[in-house]
C-alpha cells in the first residue's frame, strides 16, 4: 500500500493533469486557427468556456436516464485515477497497485463505455448513432494499444507502468527492433486516442463523432469536455512516459518535484504541437475507411511482437 507522501504525490499530479488539460486542448485550437489562417481563439480559451459553462444551468432531455447524467462524473473519476496511477513527476509510480498496463487500458475503455452509453441513455437518435461510432473506432484502436503495450510489457519482464519506464531510461532492454516499433504503434493508438483527423475532429459537437454531447449542458457538458481533455493529456503522457521517460525526478523531494514540472510541461507542449500540426496537414477522411487505417497500426503491432519472438 501507498505511504502518505505517495499518495500526496498521487493527488497533486492529478490535479496538475487537470490543471493542464484545457490549456493542452487550447493549444491545438490555436494551432489549428492558424494553420486555417484564422485569428482563432487565444491558448486559454478553454479555461473561460469551462467557466461559462459551469455557471449555466443543466438542461436534459425528459427522456435521458441515471447513466446519461453520471457519466461526466465516472468518465472524469476514472481519468483522475487513471492520472494518479502514471508515473508523472517521478519514474516510480507514486500508487503502484493502480499502475499496471491492463488497469490503464480498462480505466479508458470504461470512459469510452460510458461515454457511448451516455449517448444511448440520452433518448436522442442522432446521440444514439454517435454512441455506436465511439464503440467502432473504440473496437479498431484498442487492440492495437494491447499489443504494443504487451510487446513492451514482455521485453520488460513486468506490466508495472513504473518498472517498464525504469528499464526503457536506465537500462537497454532486448529487441530494441520490437520495442521501437511497439511504442511507434502506441503512439499511432494515441495520436487516435486524442481526437485527431481523420478519425475524429475535436469541437465537433454537431457531428457524428461528438454525436453523445449533443444534448448535454451547462455544468455537466464542463465536466464532459474537462474529462475528454483529461483522457488526452493523461494519453499523452502515457506515452511519454515509455517512450521518453526523461526529466522525472528520481528523488522524492520538493526540489526535484518541481524541477519535474518544467520538462513534463514542455514535452507535453512538443507532443500536443506535433500532433496539431500532423492533424491540420491532412484531409478528413470518411469513418469507413478508418479500419484500413487502424489495420496498419495493428500491423505494425504485429511485426513488433515478431520482432520480439526472434529477438530482434
Amino acid at each position: 500500500m501507498p505511504n502518505l507522501s505517495m499518495s500526496i504525490l498521487a493527488v497533486a499530479q492529478a490535479l496538475l493533469l487537470l490543471a493542464l488539460a484545457p490549456l493542452m486542448t487550447g493549444l491545438s485550437r490555436m494551432i489549428r486557427a492558424r494553420m486555417h489562417s484564422r485569428r482563432g481563439p487565444g491558448i486559454l480559451q478553454d479555461y473561460r468556456d469551462l467557466i461559462k459553462l459551469f455557471k449555466r444551468q443543466d438542461v436534459a432531455s425528459g427522456a435521458s436516464g441515471k447513466v446519461f447524467h453520471a457519466a461526466p462524473y465516472i468518465i472524469l473519476s476514472a481519468m483522475v485515477v487513471s492520472a494518479m496511477a502514471l508515473p508523472v513527476l517521478t519514474r516510480q509510480a507514486p500508487i503502484g497497485v493502480l499502475a499496471d498496463l491492463v488497469t490503464e487500458i480498462y480505466l479508458f475503455a470504461l470512459a469510452r463505455f460510458f461515454f457511448s452509453l451516455s449517448g444511448i441513455d440520452s433518448g436522442s437518435s442522432f446521440a444514439g448513432i454517435g454512441a455506436v461510432r465511439e464503440l467502432t473506432l473504440g473496437v479498431l484502436v484498442e487492440p492495437i494499444m494491447l499489443l504494443s503495450l504487451l510487446v513492451v510489457a514482455l521485453c520488460a519482464g513486468t506490466t508495472n507502468i513504473g518498472l517498464i519506464e525504469v528499464a526503457i531510461g536506465d537500462t537497454f532492454l532486448g529487441a530494441p527492433t520490437a520495442i521501437s516499433l511497439a511504442l511507434i504503434a502506441f503512439g499511432f493508438a494515441v495520436f487516435i486516442e486524442m481526437g485527431k483527423l481523420p478519425f475524429d475532429m475535436a469541437e465537433a459537437e454537431q457531428e457524428l463523432q461528438e454525436g453523445p454531447l449533443t444534448e448535454y449542458s451547462g455544468s455537466a457538458l464542463g465536466i464532459m469536455k474537462l474529462g475528454m481533455g483529461m483522457k488526452k493529456v493523461v494519453m499523452a503522457q502515457f506515452f511519454l512516459g515509455l517512450a521518453l521517460p526523461f526529466g522525472a525526478a528520481t528523488v522524492l523531494d520538493a526540489p526535484s518535484l518541481i524541477l519535474a514540472v518544467v520538462p513534463l510541461v514542455i514535452k507535453l507542449f512538443i507532443l500536443f504541437g506535433l500532433a496539431a500540426l500532423i492533424e491540420n496537414s491532412m484531409a478528413r477522411g470518411r469513418f469507413l475507411l478508418t479500419s484500413r487505417v487502424t489495420l496498419c497500426g495493428f500491423g505494425l503491432a504485429a511485426l513488433s511482437f515478431v520482432f520480439y519472438l526472434t529477438g530482434l
